[in-house]
């Protein structure tokens, strides 16, 4: 066996041990996008996120933690958000609301921490890194 046919055979070894996570990396990204923002029947603000799956993996887990800043940057509350599932090749459109605060009074939406990326029968992973935000309303989302 020559040497490029000893390093093609170690390098797809490597490949195939490689874990779902990393697997999924490679494949595309996962975006969040705040689309828009807009006032609530109970006094609060409807938030509408779109989640464009374009990894090779559908997530049956996947639950972020966004702290809300109101209009003078103060952290105003912390709200857990569970978006699974999230399809393969799909954009998912979900609702979510923020209570007691006015849309116009949030001037930014951090993601603090995502509790739970979850490929379907998978194990827990890091998102992060294949994590993109965007933000079309006038609160920015950020991580």
């Amino acid at each position: 066996m020559n040497f490029q046919r000893i390093i093609s055979a170690l390098a797809g070894a490597c490949l195939a041990m490689l874990p779902l996570g990393v697997a999924a990396q490679g494949a595309g990204g996962l975006t969040v996008e705040l689309n828009k923002t807009e006032a609530s029947d109970s006094g609060g603000c409807s938030a509408f996120f779109l989640f464009r799956n374009e990894t090779d993996n559908s997530f049956e887990g996947f639950e972020m933690s966004l702290a809300i800043l109101d209009s003078g940057g103060v952290i105003d509350r912390l709200l857990s958000i569970d978006a699974a599932p999230l399809p393969v090749s799909r954009t998912t459109l979900k609702l979510f609301e923020i209570p007691e605060i006015a849309c116009e009074n949030i001037s930014e939406i951090l993601l603090h921490d995502l509790t739970s990326c979850r490929p379907q029968n998978g194990e827990e992973m890091d998102c992060f890194p294949i994590l993109t935000l965007r933000s079309k309303a006038s609160a920015a989302l950020v991580k």
